[in-house]
């Protein structure tokens, strides 16, 4: 059982960097893929960052592709997102989920946490 809370979201200024955080209280975290999703209001939500259970592979979206980067600590049942270089279009609530695999699509992912706000003010 997978149960995923996110933290370390915020108000910054464009150029600013933050790190999310999504901790597990589950048991079998180190059995799943870990993702990063993004909604702004009134879109679709969006895949950011994966990465595997083993840490070994990572995958980015496009927009965020030397600005982010996502890790897992298998012991501590943890995984971050480090954003740099922030832009006002990386505003939004970004989820933490879990899957047996990465992939793009929302509906593919299993677990996941309640949100956190990102707001990137230019």
């Amino acid at each position: 059982h997978v149960q995923l809370v996110e933290s370390g979201g915020g108000l910054v200024q464009a150029g600013d960097s933050l790190r999310l955080s999504c901790v597990d209280s589950g048991r079998f975290f180190s059995r799943y893929a870990m993702g990063w999703f993004r909604q702004a209001p009134g879109k679709d939500r969006d895949f950011v960052a994966g990465i595997r259970y083993s840490g070994e592979n990572t995958e980015y979206a496009d927009s965020v592709k030397d600005r982010f980067t996502i890790s897992r600590d298998n012991t501590k049942n943890l995984v971050t997102l480090q954003m740099n270089d922030l832009k006002p279009e990386d505003t939004g609530v970004y989820y933490c989920a879990a899957a047996p695999g990465i992939a793009t699509s929302p509906s593919f992912w299993q677990y996941w946490g309640q949100g956190t706000q990102v707001t990137v003010s230019s």
